[in-house]
């Protein structure tokens, strides 16, 4: 019995002093979580924008040193030897006349090589270096066969019958950009032509 005055003692468990701080505080709590999640999330997500943008760069500067290799090796096998104007001052790509020039014209020694653009091969020796934008782009071609072409003279006996050969190259193109000496992006194409023998068309096979 309860004395004049005197109140009853709430128990601890029913007291609900504070429980409306707490719900804000984990409230709270929870929406810093979500934001910094949406934030790393958004970060990820223009990192991956970006990188994909560059790769994307880097194949259409392989690409173009693809289309500079065939307009090579038209222009050599219509003169039997690389034009000078490709090979004069501030050229573009920078081209090692030998071998490429034996390895277009197929002489002894020079078909069927295994040369590569890709600096991390053991086999890397391009033949020329393209500059495309901000990439450095490593060429490669070589001479892999040649054989007459279906209903055409087989023999190199003069124009006539060299139009009747088809001439198979591989053209491998690297491109990369270097900031500092280190590595940002690479792009790696690899193709196979095939070629008429006097250069007057190239036909991407593979």
């Amino acid at each position: 019995m309860l004395r004049p005055g005197h109140r009853e003692q709430t128990p601890v468990l029913k007291r609900e002093d504070g429980i409306a701080m707490m719900t804000v505080l984990m409230l709270t709590v929870i929406l810093t979580v979500i934001g910094i999640a949406a934030i790393t999330s958004t970060g990820l997500d223009i990192k991956m924008a970006g990188g994909e943008r560059v790769r994307e760069s880097t194949l259409n500067a392989a690409e173009a040193c693809m289309s500079s290799s065939v307009q090579i090796i038209q222009q050599t096998l219509q003169n039997a030897a690389i034009p000078s104007s490709l090979t004069g001052a501030g050229a573009n790509p920078v081209i090692t006349v030998n071998p490429l020039q034996s390895e277009i014209m197929g002489y002894p020694g020079f078909v069927g090589s295994s040369d590569s653009a890709d600096p991390t091969s053991g086999a890397f020796a391009p033949n020329a270096v393209l500059t495309v934008s901000n990439y450095t782009v490593n060429m490669d071609i070589d001479r892999l066969y040649a054989k007459p072409m279906s209903g055409q003279p087989a023999a190199f006996g003069g124009p006539a019958q060299q139009a009747g050969v088809q001439i198979m190259y591989r053209i491998d193109c690297y491109a990369l950009s270097a900031v500092g000496g280190a590595t940002q992006a690479a792009g790696h194409v690899t193709g196979v032509y095939s070629c008429v023998a006097t250069g007057q068309s190239c036909q991407r096979k593979i």
